[in-house]
């Protein structure tokens, strides 16, 4: 007989993909948007577990705007701290396991190399500090946790970086791209095959319960990243920018990005076997699945500009 695990974040990039994962097949995920799934709502929490009876609870929900959250930090606590609140306390109440994703925002990026987990955590901006918030309260509510750190996500669904640089691309010959910013592309897809994996092995009587790091193998620049994105697209004869390399004081934002964000991911790796992404599969595979979509957005600008 299957059992239930309840996803509360339906329409993210992860939990979108989480609806798409190959879960082991005594396992059903049920995906969860507001009003039903929302997160700052203790009764709306209660209710999804009270009908649902999961045996895992999934938080991919998030308030992921980092510049918009300088000047909305209520709202980014009220999702990422008050909401991992409530569902942790909802998970402890059902003595049920909380998967949580977190992000490499907790850190400033002051560091040479790469984050471990147990790496002190000092965020630069109100998103990071809601994420961490977060995942203090959880650490303080259930027992029975796990929390994914991952960074720089991308995939087919939703706003991210290689969605808006084709769309940029669309338009400008020539970009400028942060270059010394460093951090690790991950796939969203990956981010849900190993939520998948963690979730069953903790069904299958794994206590590796802490805070881990997943995020995609080979560290790259942002500008690094753009290029990689330009040189895939070629095969399909998408427009190639020239992409100009540029500081982070080039390029000023709201909310301060921590300039070194490379994840080490090898306590995820003894703890469940499971390896860092291949973020240039990944890129592949998501521009393969998105061509048509994109195709028709370069086709549709190079129309106007006629």
């Amino acid at each position: 007989m299957s059992q239930t695990v309840l996803i509360f974040g339906a329409n993210g990039q992860v939990g979108r993909e989480l609806q798409r994962v190959a879960w082991p097949a005594s396992l059903t995920p049920v995906s969860l948007a507001r009003p039903e799934g929302d997160v700052t709502r203790p009764e709306a929490i209660a209710a999804a577990v009270a009908q649902h009876n999961p045996v895992a609870l999934v938080n991919a929900a998030a308030y992921t705007a980092v510049d918009k959250a300088e000047t909305e930090a209520e709202a980014a606590f009220a999702i990422n701290r008050d909401g991992a609140a409530n569902l942790a306390r909802a998970a402890a109440a059902a003595a049920v396991p909380l998967i949580h994703i977190s992000t490499d925002y907790v850190f400033d990026g002051s560091k040479p190399g790469a984050y471990a987990p147990s790496d002190p955590v000092a965020p630069l901006g109100v998103y990071g500090q809601s994420k961490e918030a977060g995942e203090r309260a959880i650490r303080a509510a259930a027992e029975k946790h796990v929390i994914l750190r991952t960074a720089w996500v991308f995939g087919p669904y939703g706003h991210n970086f290689v969605k808006t640089m084709l769309r940029l691309a669309a338009a400008r010959p020539e970009l400028r791209v942060v270059a010394d910013q460093r951090g690790c592309p991950t796939p969203a897809t990956a981010i849900a095959d190993a939520i998948a994996q963690i979730t069953a092995a903790l069904l299958n009587g794994s206590t590796a319960y802490g805070t881990y790091h997943f995020a995609g193998r080979a560290p790259v620049s942002w500008h690094g990243f753009a290029e990689a994105i330009f040189a895939e697209g070629q095969r399909y004869g998408w427009p190639v920018p020239k992409v100009h390399a540029i500081t982070t004081e080039d390029f000023p934002t709201p909310a301060r990005r921590p300039a070194n964000s490379v994840l080490d991911c090898s306590a995820l790796t003894a703890a469940f076997g499971i390896m860092p992404a291949d973020w240039r599969l990944g890129l592949i595979d998501m521009l393969a699945e998105c061509r048509d979509e994109i195709g028709a957005n370069f086709a549709a600008l190079s129309e106007e500009k006629r």
